[in-house]
């Protein structure tokens, strides 16, 4: 079964029931970041709004790596993701 392994940075544990990775399937033509987004979405919707905004899009302090690369200098949400490729999710964190 193809899967992509997605990180979960500590932050966003608490929503995920304190996972720190998530195997998703991925259809061999290959799936968008948004379509794995959206699937992880469904199980945990916390998920969801803490990474993207009302209209659908990352949120500025989230930043998404496939493979070591930053989506959004990629084709962002529009990314295709291959089996066996690697997301992590990064959530800043802000204080002073």
């Amino acid at each position: 079964m193809p899967e992509v392994n997605v990180l979960i940075p500590s932050l966003l544990r608490p929503v995920t029931g304190g996972r720190e990775e998530l195997r998703l399937d991925v259809e061999a033509a290959g799936a968008t970041l948004a379509d794995l987004l959206d699937a992880i979405g469904a199980q945990y919707p916390v998920f969801n709004r803490r990474v993207r905004d009302e209209t659908g899009s990352l949120r500025r302090f989230v930043n998404i790596y496939l493979d070591g690369d930053d989506v959004r200098r990629l084709d962002g949400l529009k990314t295709r993701v291959a089996a066996g490729s690697e997301v992590m999710v990064m959530q800043s964190v802000a204080g002073g």
